[in-house]
């Protein structure tokens, strides 16, 4: 029995290190989707700035990290089985989408995918519903703040600069948007980041029975999990940082600085809170708003309606995938 739970401890262990790399190949590349679209960075350098950002972002919070781990679930409802059955669903669906350039939520992905294999296994009662509210609100609330913000902000920034001459605006912003860049990845780090955190804490609470560890989570945990994302971002990301960066609207870097600034701060609101929320949907949602303000035809509308549709898919399909192989393991771990 020893020997079969610590075969199954590594394999959510790198299970929970592979789910880190798609993250980076779909969610932290969005995180730079902008710096890049707008030619202020290289994406070699801007691949450097969310290693780093991210992985500060990731070691200066859990309380994310917490909620994935111990909140979505019953503790008696943690099990291998359904922790598995989610990252198996989670990585299925954004290798998929991550493959034709579609940014996804992966936290949310991964949190319909751990509701729906705790469903399957322990039934409805399992799951924490309280705290799922509270996530799909913010799959609400989150878009239309960064949409709103943005659009708002860009406004404000365009008449207090109309009479600045673009070659200026551009010199001073492509510095402004550096910084915002690496904000939008710490802020990535603070919040999507913490997922393989949460899902390797919680495996190792299942293994040790150790529930204190959730007050002092390993430090290599929080290291290895950040170089996976980071990892994932730099042999994977380039086709989702063009849809984002290149393709749902004409980017500069006033543009791009107004949309990170309104991502980041969206998502380091709901970090404070705890609440696992989508880097995807804050910065898409930012980058249509700040697009918009041009006039709303500059929005590529067809893009942006392909990405809110993946969205809106992945909580059902990952939920599903979860159920399904959740009931698949069940004979078998």
């Amino acid at each position: 029995m020893l020997e079969s739970s610590q075969g199954l401890f590594v394999l959510v262990v790198a299970l929970a290190v592979g789910f880190g790399v798609v993250n980076g190949w779909n969610d932290a590349a969005n995180a730079i989707a902008t710096v890049v679209g707008t030619r202020v960075l290289s994406p070699r350098n801007a691949v450097i700035l969310a290693t780093i950002t991210n992985l500060a972002g990731a070691a200066t919070g859990t309380a994310v990290a917490k909620t994935i781990g111990k909140g979505i679930l019953l503790p008696e409802a943690l099990t291998y089985p359904t922790v598995i059955a989610a990252l198996l669903s989670i990585i299925m669906w954004g290798t998929f989408t991550t493959r034709y350039g579609l940014p996804i939520s992966l936290t949310h992905g991964f949190v319909a995918g751990l509701a729906g294999a705790g469903i399957a296994l322990f039934g409805t009662e399992a799951v924490v519903w309280s705290v799922m509210l509270k996530i799909i609100l913010w799959v609400v609330i989150a878009p239309v703040l960064g949409f709103v913000i943005g659009f708002v902000f860009m406004i404000c920034l365009s008449r207090i600069f109309r009479r600045t001459r673009p070659t200026r605006i551009r010199r001073v912003f492509s510095g402004l948007q550096t910084a915002s860049a690496a904000f939008v990845a710490y802020a990535h780090g603070l919040n999507d980041g913490q997922m393989p955190v949460g899902i390797i804490t919680a495996a190792m609470v299942i293994y040790t029975r150790r529930v204190d560890l959730w007050d002092n989570i390993p430090w290599w945990i929080i290291i290895a999990s950040a170089l996976a994302i980071s990892f994932g971002t730099a042999i994977g990301g380039w086709r989702v940082i063009r849809t984002l960066g290149m393709r749902v609207t004409t980017l500069r870097p006033i543009h791009g600085f107004a949309a990170e600034s309104t991502a980041a701060s969206v998502i380091e609101l709901a970090s404070l809170w705890g609440i696992p929320i989508s880097t995807t949907q804050c910065i898409s949602s930012a980058i249509i708003g700040v697009g918009a303000t041009r006039r709303f035809s500059a929005v590529r509308w067809n893009i942006a309606r392909n990405i809110v549709t993946t969205w809106i898919a992945t909580f059902p399909l990952c939920g599903g995938l979860g159920y399904l192989l959740a009931l698949l393991f069940k004979s078998v771990l």
